[in-house]
């Protein structure tokens, strides 16, 4: 019988191309890009999801470059899951701000092993997105950013949930941090039935990018919803 950690494994190594997207958007999928990142996935999957347990799902956005764009797993950059998870990525050196609050909520939690007992972290797209900026440079793209966008990836949004959905996630209620990714999964929840109540947190990227002084209040609240 296949675990938890076999289903995230295949769904990863699976995950495709959601059709035509608006001109100038870039799919990225960090395990077609890089060929280590099926090795580091499956070492972290299997060191931590390698069971039958049912577990409490948390939703993100979509991958931003330095997190899971990086490594595969979300909101896990390189340096958090060396340190902290003890596995290497020699190819890649990544410090993702998100990553560094979501460890540090790990921690208090009481370990990456507890909490990845409890929890199943992914984000509502599986992909994350690029755009030129104004300069010509690539610069990450929320896959709400652009109302365009989001119609053309409805489809594969609510099919990429109904998979994960189903490595035995409790779908009575899910976890969704970003005040404007809960009104999407709103929307998606409508159209598709998916959930029955969600709980919204604030980001982890607003939270160290415009909330640092008061870190330690919002890492207070987070345990105190996922612990509750």
């Amino acid at each position: 019988m296949s675990t938890f950690a076999d289903r995230v494994i295949e769904f990863n190594r699976n995950l495709g191309h959601p059709g035509d997207l608006p001109e100038g958007i870039q799919v990225m999928n960090p395990f077609d890009e890089n060929p280590e990142i099926l090795e580091i996935t499956r070492q972290f999957y299997t060191k931590y999801y390698d069971d039958q347990r049912k577990r409490k799902m948390i939703l993100g956005i979509n991958p931003g470059r330095f997190g899971a764009g990086t490594t595969g797993i979300p909101f896990t950059d390189t340096k958090r899951l060396s340190e902290v998870c003890g596995i290497q990525m020699p190819s890649a050196n990544t410090h993702e701000p998100s990553s560094v609050f979501i460890y540090e909520m790990i921690a208090e939690y009481g370990g990456p092993r507890q909490f990845y007992r409890d929890y199943y972290i992914n984000s509502i797209s599986p992909l994350g997105f690029l755009r030129l900026n104004n300069k010509g440079n690539r610069v990450n793209c929320n896959y709400y950013d652009d109302e365009k966008l989001y119609q053309a990836l409805e489809p594969f949004l609510i099919s990429s949930l109904k998979k994960q959905m189903a490595f035995g996630v409790e779908t009575e209620h899910v976890y969704v941090l970003g005040k404007k990714n809960a009104r999407y999964l709103e929307r998606i929840n409508q159209k598709a039935s998916l959930f029955g109540s969600m709980t919204v947190l604030d980001h982890p990227r607003y939270i160290v990018q415009y909330k640092a002084r008061q870190k330690e209040a919002y890492l207070k609240d987070y345990l105190a919803v996922l612990k509750g």
